[in-house]
């Protein structure tokens, strides 16, 4: 069943034309945002920074996305903060010695023409610093939000509730993105109670590159929608 009231014209291809990129948030850790964010450069094509980075002694998104989407330096911008912990960004600076400030962090200036991909850390209720949560740095950042979300059991509560948070804040959720086997009794449930759209699936992958990601965005995804 499909939303009774769509968020925005899925067909037109001006929408894309008037945002600088997206948002790419996630119902949880480790839920696939780094895999999305990737698919979306290596697909639209589009430039990636994650602004806020932690557990980087584990390695860092970025050097991930630019393998994954095989983009050049170019094609990225370096972390606002980041740090080595690999626990929540107000207790990896609070470790560090220090506290992320939001007044701090600023979209970063190019000249390209390529849309940007901003990949949140955690899911959208984490905090940043003692005061303000991942919600807050996307009102700051101000660009159109897509959720990843698990596509299997449980995905539905998760979705939902961050949908609400998101919504409730004043945020342009533009889209889910589930990643997992094909679920489409979730994914009809998702659109219908949050009447909102399912943009896109990323089933498991035996292999992540950009040939991979580009097959996927092309099989899975509503590119009027995103491109």
């Amino acid at each position: 069943m499909k939303p009774s009231r769509p968020l925005w014209p899925l067909n037109s291809a001006s929408w894309v034309a008037m945002t600088k990129g997206f948002f790419i948030t996630g119902t949880d850790t480790n839920v696939g945002k780094t895999v999305l964010s990737a698919l979306l450069c290596a697909a639209l094509p589009a430039r990636y920074w994650k602004p806020i980075q932690t557990g980087a002694s584990e390695g860092t998104d970025r050097r991930q996305v630019v393998q994954w989407a095989g983009l050049t330096e170019k094609q990225t911008h370096p972390e606002a903060c980041i740090f080595d912990d690999p626990v929540s960004p107000h207790l990896a600076a609070q470790r560090a010695g220090t506290e992320i400030s939001l007044e701090s962090i600023h979209l970063p200036i190019s000249d390209s023409s390529l849309p940007l991909v901003v990949e949140g850390a955690g899911g959208v209720m984490v905090p940043v610093n003692s005061r303000e949560l991942m919600l807050d740095l996307m009102r700051v950042l101000g660009l159109p939000v897509i959720l990843a979300a698990r596509s299997t059991l449980g995905t539905i509560n998760h979705t939902l509730l961050s949908v609400k948070a998101m919504r409730e804040a004043g945020l342009p959720v533009r889209g889910v993105v589930l990643l997992g086997p094909e679920n489409s009794d979730n994914r009809r449930a998702i659109e219908h109670y949050g009447n909102i759209p399912v943009v896109g699936h990323i089933p498991l992958l035996p292999e992540i590159h950009r040939k991979a990601l580009r097959a996927v965005f092309a099989e899975h995804f509503d590119g009027d929608a995103l491109r």
